[in-house]
């Protein structure tokens, strides 16, 4: 079995936020599969699904970003998922609009979300997807940009950027991550 972790933050004021790509994610698979996330484990909504002849557990923590280490690590105690067949998806404001990432593992950087999952866990074996969120620009507080929503004009790029990261977690899947960071890490934005 897998997961995917979308972060985000519960509730209606965050729904379309920057902060919440993660959750749009989850919730863009979970549309896929003509599913909704109804079922509440592991301090998350969850849903599960079938996808390249996998069980997948998708979920949106609900313990707000900055506690979000608390929801996996009753995945991984709870659910029997190991790090390693976890998959977190989150926000990044480095990365344009319509841009993804994949990493095998790896530090948390500054993304508060993930510096709780890698102390609760105490690993950084986990592979994720960033979804662009774009830049902030001069005049921003990063706080006040992630809790903004996206732009009319930017979400062409959002929704080009759920549709890639929905594409390279089926190569993740296969047993291909390399491969996906080959395909997505290497592009560059013509935006």
């Amino acid at each position: 079995m897998w997961a995917v972790v979308g972060l985000g933050n519960p509730g209606k004021k965050y729904r379309a936020t920057r902060h919440n790509a993660g959750f749009l994610f989850v919730s863009h698979l979970a549309g896929i599969h003509g599913m909704r996330l109804r079922k509440r484990a592991h301090l998350s909504r969850t849903q599960t699904v079938e996808a390249e002849g996998e069980k997948i557990l998708l979920a949106q923590p609900q313990t707000y970003m900055n506690r979000s280490g608390l929801a996996v690590k009753r995945m991984v105690e709870n659910g029997g998922i190991s790090p390693e067949r976890m998959i977190v998806v989150y926000d990044d404001l480095d990365l344009p609009i319509g841009e993804i990432r994949i990493r095998k593992e790896g530090s948390a950087g500054t993304h508060r979300g993930v510096m709780s999952i890698v102390q609760a866990l105490e690993s950084r074996r986990f592979p994720r997807i960033r979804i662009g969120i774009g830049f902030m620009g001069s005049g921003w507080d990063a706080a006040e940009f992630v809790l903004s929503e996206f732009r009319e004009d930017e979400k062409k790029g959002l929704k080009k950027a759920l549709e890639e990261a929905a594409d390279a977690l089926c190569i993740i899947l296969r047993g291909r991550i390399d491969e996906a960071m080959n395909r997505y890490n290497q592009k560059i934005s013509l935006n």
